[in-house]
C-alpha cells in the first residue's frame, strides 16, 4: 500500500538532508519533486499543487530550531498536511437512531457487497450492534447468494426476496423485518451502477428517498485512482452520501484516490478494505494513514488489530500455561490462527516504524505460515500436548505426513523450544532481571 509514493517521497526529502537552513531554492526544489510523486501516484493536479503550496509556505516561513533539520521539520509538515488532506481526524459512523439505516452505494466490481458483509461483522463485533443484511440487488444473479454467504460466515441474517423485482419494495420491506425482529442496524446493498445509467442512478436516488437513511457510504476501488474521485464526484452530486470506503488497499494502489477524495468531494473516508477476509477492515484514520506513507509506520492500527483478535481471559489462560512450561503446540497453532486473522503479513510488517522500507523488496505471502501449520497438524494429539516427546521417529513420520522436510520438522521444533525458553524467562520478573544483569553494559 503506497510503496510507490513513500519511496517517491523520501527521494524527494533527500533534497533537504544534510542542508544547514531552509531556503526558497532547497523548498523549492523538494516540492517540485514531491508534486511529481504525487502526480505520479494519480492524485488530482490541483489537490497537488495546492497541498505542494500549502507545504512550501509553511516551511519558507517557519521557525527552524537547532535541534531540528530541515529535512525533520519538512517531514513533520508532511505528515500534518498529508492528515489534513485526507479529512484530519476519523469520521464515526452516525448510528444515534434505532434502527440506523445505512445504504451502500457504488459502481460493479468495487467489492460493495463484501464490503457490507465487512461491516456488518464489524458493528456486531465491535459496535456490539444487531445488524440485519437486505439484499436489494435484483439485477446480478448472484449478489443475493453471495450475500447470504457472507451472512452466514459471520451470524448476521439476511433479508432477501427472490420474487420481487421492485428494490424500493424490498429495501421497505427488510427496513419492517428489521424492526419486527429487534435489528438495531439496517445495512441495504444496492446495486452495482455506473454513473452515465440514467436509470440507475434514479433508481437508487429513489430508493435513498423511500428509506431515509442515516448513512450513505460510497464504496470505490482505491486501484482505480483518478477515476474513481471522479466517479465519487457523480454520485455525490446525485446522492449526498456521507462517506466513502476504499476497498482494495491492499493491492497494488497508488494512492491517488485516498489523498484526492476527500478535497474533490468534501466527504470524509469512513473505511478502508484491507484484504478479502471479513475482519480486513479498518476505520479510517487520516493521520495514522499519512504516517505510514511517511514510511513511519502505525503502531496504533497494529496494537488495536491485536487487541481485537486476542482474547484477554485467553491471554491470562496462557500467561499461567507459560509460567508452568506447559505451552503446547496446541498454544503455538492458536496463536497463528489469531496472527493471521489481523491481515495481510506484509501490511502488518509495514506498521512498524522503520521496517516498511527494509520490506519493501521482500516478497511476504499470505501462506506464509502453510508449512508450520501442516507440521503441526500432522502431530497427534499426543506429540502437541507433550513437545518433549517427538523422538527422531516421530519427527520423520511427521515430515513425511506433512510433505514437509526432516530438516524443516526439526527447525520447527528447534524454534518452538527457544520460544517456550524464553518466553518462560519473560514471564518471571526474577529471572529476566537476573538476566538483565549479565547483559553486557
Amino acid at each position: 500500500m503506497f510503496e510507490n509514493l513513500s519511496d517517491k517521497l523520501d527521494r524527494a526529502f533527500k533534497v533537504l538532508k544534510g542542508q544547514g537552513t531552509i531556503t526558497e531554492i532547497n523548498v523549492a526544489e523538494t516540492m517540485k519533486e514531491i508534486r511529481k510523486a504525487l502526480l505520479d501516484a494519480d492524485v488530482n493536479y490541483k489537490t497537488a499543487k495546492a497541498f505542494t503550496d500549502d507545504v512550501r509556505q509553511k516551511a519558507i516561513g517557519a521557525n527552524v530550531l537547532t535541534a531540528v533539520s530541515p529535512g525533520q521539520l519538512l517531514t513533520k509538515l508532511m505528515n500534518d498536511e498529508l492528515a489534513a488532506l485526507m479529512g484530519g481526524t476519523a469520521a464515526e459512523l452516525n448510528l444515534s437512531t434505532s434502527p440506523t439505516i445505512i445504504l451502500i452505494a457504488g459502481l460493479n466490481g468495487a467489492g460493495k457487497t463484501t464490503f457490507t458483509g465487512k461491516l456488518a461483522n464489524y458493528l456486531k463485533t465491535q459496535k456490539n450492534k444487531k445488524p440485519l443484511l437486505v439484499a436489494d440487488d435484483i439485477y446480478r444473479p448472484a449478489a443475493m447468494d453471495q450475500l447470504m454467504v457472507l451472512g452466514e460466515q459471520i451470524g448476521v441474517p439476511v433479508y432477501v426476496n427472490r420474487e420481487s423485482k421492485d428494490p424500493i419494495a424490498i429495501a421497505k420491506e427488510g427496513i419492517a423485518f428489521a424492526k419486527q425482529n429487534g435489528h438495531n442496524v439496517i445495512i441495504i446493498d444496492t446495486a452495482g451502477r455506473l454513473a452515465i445509467d440514467e436509470a440507475m442512478m434514479v433508481e437508487i436516488e429513489q430508493v435513498k428517498s423511500a428509506v431515509n437513511p442515516q448513512e450513505i457510504l460510497f464504496v470505490v476501488d482505491a486501484m482505480t485512482g483518478q477515476d474513481a474521485v471522479n466517479t465519487a464526484k457523480v454520485f455525490n452530486d446525485r446522492l449526498d452520501f456521507t462517506g466513502v470506503v476504499l476497498t482494495k488497499l491492499d493491492g497494488d494502489t497508488r494512492g491517488g484516490a485516498a489523498l484526492s477524495i476527500k478535497s474533490v468531494v468534501n466527504k470524509p473516508i469512513k473505511f478502508i478494505g484491507t484484504g478479502e477476509k471479513m475482519e480486513a477492515l479498518d476505520v479510517f484514520h487520516p493521520d495514522r494513514m499519512a504516517s505510514r506513507i511517511l514510511g513511519m509506520g502505525d503502531v496504533i492500527s497494529l496494537v488495536e488489530r491485536a487487541q481485537q483478535q486476542f482474547d484477554e481471559k485467553e491471554a491470562a489462560e496462557l500467561q499461567k500455561k507459560i509460567r508452568k512450561n506447559k505451552f503446547d503446540f496446541n498454544d503455538f497453532f492458536s496463536q497463528i490462527q489469531q496472527i493471521k486473522k489481523m491481515g495481510n503479513m506484509k501490511d502488518l510488517m509495514g506498521m512498524i516504524p522503520g521496517v516498511g522500507k527494509m520490506m519493501k523488496d521482500v516478497d511476504i505471502k499470505d501462506d506464509a505460515f502453510k508449512n508450520i501449520e501442516a507440521i503441526i497438524q500432522s502431530m497427534t494429539p499426543h506429540e502437541k500436548e507433550n513437545p518433549d516427546t517427538i523422538n527422531q521417529s516421530r519427527r520423520t513420520r511427521i515430515a513425511k505426513g506433512s510433505g514437509t522436510d526432516l530438516a524443516e520438522v526439526n527447525r520447527l521444533i528447534k524454534q518452538f523450544e527457544d520460544m517456550r525458553k524464553v518466553m518462560k524467562q519473560m514471564s518471571n520478573p526474577a529471572a529476566m532481571a537476573s538476566m538483565m544483569k549479565r547483559m553486557p553494559r
